[in-house]
């Protein structure tokens, strides 16, 4: 008998960098995210949209590690943040809200110094590459920050994240605050990290500028994942819209009146 040929092997899934897999997690006797799962992969920017208290924030915070789920399970690069939280913020780079930077040292020291608690001392070349790469104006280098706008230390987060070279990047309300020059600013900026493979995931209320720059968008309502949207990828090279924003601003709209 002639043995049977081995049928073709589908190519593996790569897996997630950013990994929450049916995960319930809260507060005390308060229960805020409810059997969620999310997956992020390289090169991918994940917008989690929703109103106050559905759930955002606690999300960054199961993969920080600062929350541990009563259910499922939460990785970063295959690794459990509250098993090993050290392992796992070693993978990530996380820009809140309001960028806490060293308001008495200049952007290029505020680097030098974040750097070397990450472990991953730099020179004066790679740290001034970084910040040029962020945007940031090379007349500010030497600056202290506490003079910089919210933009300008945005761009000095993001030079980290750059020279840090980690896998994944957080980020919270990013966009709060700026104008929409500088919005765009960032936006371009997140573009250049996810075309080096970095996986992405920003919790926002800015359905527009989620538009702009994602490859999906959640949307998240009363700690569960009620519905992912992926970009149309002829709208990217065709010129057209990547997500219907009529559509996803009648959903997020209905989200918000059923809070």
């Amino acid at each position: 008998m002639q043995p049977h040929p081995t049928p073709p092997q589908a190519p593996a899934t790569p897996a997630a960098v950013l990994h929450a897999s049916g995960v319930t997690a809260g507060y005390g006797a308060r229960t805020i995210v409810q059997h969620l799962d999310l997956q992020v992969h390289r090169g991918q920017i994940y917008a989690l949209l929703g109103s106050n208290g559905a759930g955002k924030t606690t999300t960054l915070s199961l993969f920080l590690g600062f929350l541990a789920p009563t259910a499922g399970s939460v990785r970063v690069q295959g690794i459990d943040p509250v098993a090993d939280p050290d392992g796992a913020r070693r993978q990530l780079a996380y820009i809140p809200e309001n960028v806490a930077l060293y308001e008495h040292l200049s952007a290029r020291e505020n680097l030098a110094y974040l750097l070397d608690l990450a472990g991953q001392p730099e020179d004066a070349q790679a740290i001034g590459q970084a910040l040029q790469a962020a945007g940031l104006d090379p007349a500010a280098h030497g600056r202290r920050v506490g003079g910089f706008s919210k933009g300008m230390r945005q761009k000095v987060a993001i030079a980290l994240a750059l020279a840090r070279r980690v896998p994944a990047l957080l980020l919270d309300e990013p966009t709060s605050g700026l104008d929409p020059q500088a919005t765009a600013e960032f936006n371009r900026l997140l573009a250049l990290l996810r075309a080096q493979g970095v996986a992405i995931l920003m919790v926002t209320h800015d359905l527009l500028g989620a538009a702009d720059v994602a490859d999906r968008i959640g949307f998240i309502d009363a700690g569960r994942l009620v519905e992912e949207v992926a970009a149309d990828s002829n709208g990217d090279s065709g010129g057209g819209e990547r997500f219907d924003v009529r559509a996803l601003h009648r959903r997020y709209a209905a989200q918000g009146a059923a809070a």
